[in-house]
């Protein structure tokens, strides 16, 4: 017969974790050369502190522009999507992304040439390419995506990719080169009719998730970043329904456009992304 109740169970107490040694590594550091493909960007960068950003962060929804990139096989590119978009949304609105030439005077576009970044492997890694979308406001998203894609299978074949395999890294090891060419770039009217006027990056493509990113100012007086996608609760005829929103933030130049253009821009980007008016 036992004393205690025959439902109760004996539970061993509970002993405390054993620490666990800390694992055995080196230490130090490596050292390698700067790949020249980053001098380019360092030196674009700098040769942006003339322009004076202003920033806006839209949240838009795109379910009605996914469900029909879907529905061709392959997909058609977001990004081509986006480009497309914003090429009918500048040319609407060309102060935005209208600059000032070496005698002061503004400069304003009759068309859209979107910059946009196309990841390429490069001797030194992956690298951001630099391509040249002409005449975005007027072409299709399907076009812009197969142009892309093309770009990114092989590189070599574009001006910029030549540029990056073969000039670059040699260019690059003159001190101050890349410095001094973008400084002289900056209000060349061939110039900008040579690297686009407006530029679209998109970095939500690395990420899982929403948010939003502010890239450096360039040459450009208008950039759209990119940032996030995800499914969130939206509100739609005062009810709540979960849709694709995408997150974007607008840069445009200070120095050249005032608050109340640049949010008209932003209004009609936004209508022309959410309604996929270049899908349809």
């Amino acid at each position: 017969m036992h004393s205690a109740d025959a439902s109760e169970t004996q539970h061993p107490t509970p002993q405390p974790a054993q620490p666990r040694p800390t694992p055995v590594r080196e230490r130090g550091v490596t050292l390698r050369p700067f790949p020249p493909s980053r001098r380019l960007v360092t030196a674009a960068v700098r040769a942006g502190r003339r322009i004076v950003p202003m920033h806006g962060l839209f949240e838009v929804d795109i379910t009605t522009a996914r469900n029909l990139l879907a529905q061709v096989q392959p997909p058609l590119s977001l990004t081509a999507f986006v480009v497309a978009s914003l090429g009918r949304a500048a040319a609407a609105h060309p102060q935005v992304h209208a600059y000032r030439d070496w005698r002061g005077r503004l400069v304003e576009h009759h068309h859209v040439d979107v910059q946009t970044v196309v990841e390429v492997p490069t001797k030194q890694g992956p690298f951001g390419l630099v391509h040249i979308v002409r005449d975005a406001d007027i072409r299709s998203v399907a076009e812009i995506t197969a142009e892309l894609r093309a770009v990114k299978t092989d590189h070599d074949n574009t001006t910029s990719g030549q540029l990056l395999d073969t000039l670059a890294p040699t260019l690059g090891r003159i001190p101050g080169l890349y410095r001094a060419m973008f400084a002289g770039m900056g209000r060349s009217r061939r110039v900008h009719l040579a690297s686009g006027t407006v530029q679209v990056t998109a970095v939500g493509m690395f990420a899982d998730g929403g948010g939003f990113a502010i890239a450096p100012p360039t040459l450009a007086s208008l950039v759209v970043v990119v940032g996030g996608l995800s499914r969130r609760p939206w509100v739609i005829d005062d009810r709540v329904e979960v849709r694709d929103v995408l997150d974007l933030t607008v840069c445009v130049d200070h120095n050249v456009v005032d608050g109340a253009p640049a949010t008209r821009f932003g209004a009609d980007l936004r209508r022309i992304l959410h309604t996929a008016a270049v899908l349809t």
